[in-house]
């Protein structure tokens, strides 16, 4: 009797089980556009003549004519979508989040030219570049990223190292000081001064950097109110509240209407 009992308790828990979803949906969807309706930043002009690797470095598409390479620090399309703009979920806390940020170094660019990091976490740069037409720089084109922690006018250094060779890196652990305050990093090479990027601390994984367009979307972000920050490093940043529903979609769009530079968050 006591097995029949069992048998048909087992069966109707497994009816259970096929009727009711066993995970049930958790979190919701971010998404919208960053646009960029200040006034018109031109791109900075660096003559190729003053910095090493001249014919390698000209490879880069950035430039115009012969001479001259150009930091496009502030790009938007005809519908004013501001690119390379971060979006990021503020106010989550997630200890346990762990990110390793690995730029490149290609054709005397860093890349990509925003990012995020963790504070108190790791910093990964890789040197990509080597001119087999020069024999100086067969093996490795020599970039030395350099690192800065910004706030303002307030900069310190992180880390300073070379790397001569193509696939030497760095990894370093990341100690921003003024992160607290809102700092951002900021990252140059010492031998191409125009090869500069820059990165937004972050607490969790809920972010995203925006398109050609301007657009994102982010994932998995818990149900609530959450804050949600767009920033540029050159163009400056806005933050809007936005309510996030479990299964759902939330359009958070952004508009930064003035020239913001170093400001941080």
């Amino acid at each position: 009797m006591k097995n029949r009992q069992s048998l048909t308790l087992s069966l109707v828990l497994g009816a259970l089980l096929v009727a009711v979803p066993l995970v049930a949906q958790a979190g919701g969807t971010i998404k919208g556009k960053v646009t960029y309706s200040g006034p018109p930043v031109e791109p900075k002009e660096f003559a190729f003549s003053k910095f090493p690797n001249i014919e390698f470095c000209k490879q880069n598409p950035s430039k115009k004519g012969d001479d001259t390479r150009l930091l496009k620090e502030v790009e938007v399309d005809g519908n004013k979508g501001l690119k390379n703009a971060i979006v990021s979920v503020r106010g989550i806390e997630d200890k346990g989040f762990k990110y390793t940020p690995d730029v490149k170094a290609i054709l005397c660019e860093f890349q990509p030219f925003t990012g995020v990091l963790v504070n108190k976490g790791n910093f990964m740069v890789t040197n990509e570049d080597a001119d087999p037409s020069d024999p100086k720089s067969a093996e490795g084109v020599l970039h030395n990223p350099h690192s800065f922690d910004v706030l303002g006018a307030k900069s310190a250094t992180l880390f300073n190292i070379g790397l001569a060779k193509k696939g030497d890196s760095l990894d370093k652990t990341i100690k921003m000081r003024m992160a607290r305050k809102g700092s951002v990093l900021r990252l140059q090479c010492d031998q191409h001064e125009f090869m500069q990027a820059w990165y937004l601390p972050v607490e969790n994984g809920h972010f995203a950097a925006t398109g050609a367009d301007g657009t994102f979307e982010i994932k998995d972000v818990p149900a609530g109110k959450h804050k949600v920050l767009a920033w540029h490093p050159i163009a400056g940043n806005v933050e809007i509240e936005v309510e996030v529903k479990d299964g759902a979609t939330v359009e958070a769009n952004f508009d930064i209407k003035k020239v913001n530079k170093f400001k941080g968050v």
